[in-house]
């Protein structure tokens, strides 16, 4: 990917990101996943991930701070690239344990990651986020027209 910064004309299209965004979504391998509890005390972890092209699919265990805020309140921000180019999705999460899940979900996680936490300790659960609003820029000149998807709905 190329950010705004290296490449002549100025800003990405809003095609040309949801693209990119999408690319990665597909190929990342992690994500940094933010939660907060009922008293607002945040929680920041980076998290293994799979995108199944709808939603991100997420696994943790259950008795952790980001397992707890994901099962209490469902609200999560994921953060995928860098700060020169990231794809910022807030999201809702559902959690599924591991007899919950849709056929095929464990396998292309574990395929994808190299982990497959069902195989790991009993506490790991998988959350599916469902993205509600998905942003994506580089740099300041790609802060305008960053929201790509609003109220789950893509923009473009």
């Amino acid at each position: 990917m190329t950010t705004a910064d290296s490449r002549p004309g100025g800003p990405r299209s809003p095609e040309q990101r949801k693209r990119e965004a999408l690319a990665r979504l597909a190929r990342d391998n992690d994500v940094w996943a933010a939660t907060a509890d009922a008293t607002g005390e945040p929680c920041l972890v980076p998290l293994a991930f799979w995108w199944d092209g709808e939603a991100v699919w997420l696994s943790t265990r259950d008795t952790n701070p980001t397992g707890r805020n994901l099962c209490a309140s469902g609200r999560v921000r994921l953060s995928f690239g860098h700060t020169r180019d990231v794809v910022l999705v807030h999201g809702t999460a559902r959690m599924l344990t591991r007899e919950e899940l849709p056929a095929g979900v464990g396998d292309a996680f574990a395929a994808k990651d190299g982990w497959d936490p069902r195989e790991d300790h009993p506490s790991y659960v998988f959350f599916r986020v469902a993205p509600q609003v998905l942003q994506a820029w580089g740099t300041v000149v790609e802060m305008a027209g960053r929201t790509l998807m609003r109220d789950g709905e893509w923009l473009v």
